[in-house]
């Protein structure tokens, strides 16, 4: 459950009451999410999603998510808006953690993702990184390819107790990324997601309603953004690749932001890539998430199939392109 920070009546009610949204009817709790607190906040004006940014988030990013998600919205991207306190910002302390009141959006998130989903995605992420070209601030991808061996590091050999050999195998392919991995200004940048898995993706029957969870996003390669969009959408719970479901989201995504070739490229290695730095976050919670914890750790060896698939692809057309 992601509620690391217990709220009182009284601190709710005194921090809503420096919004202009009316009196606060219910909060709840929302157990989806691993990195702050969420409720679903009512009140008389509506609905709305009420964060604490607990540890993990750095307050000097906050500035970052929270006006990208702003200038998305102005362009009309469907993504939540921070509101607006009395005082004329949007982020403001609660129970001593730096917190926001963002519009809620409705829909629901795939729980078995179709082609048509994949489709709809694909559509939304170009226009997603077309309307983030003129933002203004920048963050870098803190968990691109420079933090792999760190993370891999921090694990140490008790990696071969997921597997044994893992931590061999996982240092041999980074070897592989890290000569291969494309450098600053190889292919087409600008703001990225970073990490829209289903989850983050809302529909209203089959129309896309809302890209969510901005606390990723940072400035990288667009291709990286279909590179995790692929192995996060287009792999079936069995374990196989759909390359129907790729085809759809990658076609879908060119019609509104063509690729260049050199983007065509790079995907096999990004899309190796993206699945590194999964297997690798979830392999360094897994081994140190403690046992009590609120927040369940997933399996990082579902990331490492989808590596191996990727190691054996030659070119776009594994992808379903040309």
């Amino acid at each position: 459950m992601a509620v690391y920070t217990e709220i009182t009546d009284d601190e709710l009610f005194a921090f809503v009451d420096g919004y202009a949204i009316g009196r606060v009817l219910s909060c709840k709790g929302i157990a989806e999410g691993v990195e702050n607190s969420n409720y679903l906040l009512k009140t008389e004006t509506g609905s709305f999603i009420l964060t604490l940014y607990e540890k993990r988030v750095s307050v000097d990013d906050l500035p970052f998510f929270l006006g990208l998600m702003t200038h998305l919205a102005k362009k009309n991207v469907p993504c939540p808006t921070p509101i607006i306190n009395n005082a004329g910002n949007t982020l403001g302390t609660l129970c001593g953690r730096p917190a926001a009141i963002i519009s809620f959006l409705d829909g629901l998130w795939p729980k078995r993702p179709t082609a048509e989903h994949c489709a709809g995605l694909g559509e939304a992420m170009a226009n997603m990184h077309l309307c983030g070209a003129d933002f203004e601030i920048r963050r870098e991808n803190n968990l691109s390819v420079a933090s792999w061996r760190p993370l891999l590091e921090s694990c140490g050999p008790r990696a071969d107790e997921v597997r044994p050999g893992l931590a061999g195998l996982l240092a041999g392919e980074l070897d592989a990324l890290e000569k291969g991995w494309p450098g600053p200004g190889d292919l087409p940048s600008g703001v990225i997601h970073a990490d829209l898995f289903p989850d983050n993706v809302f529909f209203q029957g089959k129309e896309l309603s809302g890209l969510i969870d901005y606390y990723f996003a940072c400035n990288d390669c667009f291709a990286y953004d279909l590179a995790i969009c692929l192995n996060a959408w287009c792999f079936e719970p069995e374990g196989s690749f759909n390359i129907t479901k790729a085809r759809r989201m990658l076609t879908a995504y060119r019609r509104v932001r063509d690729f260049s070739q050199a983007e065509l490229a790079a995907l096999p290695l990004l899309a190796r890539g993206s699945a590194m730095r999964f297997l690798l976050t979830r392999l360094y919670d897994w081994l140190n998430t403690p046992k009590d914890a609120l927040v369940t750790p997933k399996d990082p060896l579902e990331y490492l199939e989808k590596l191996r698939f990727h190691q054996g692809t030659s070119g776009p057309g594994a992808y379903g392109l040309e």
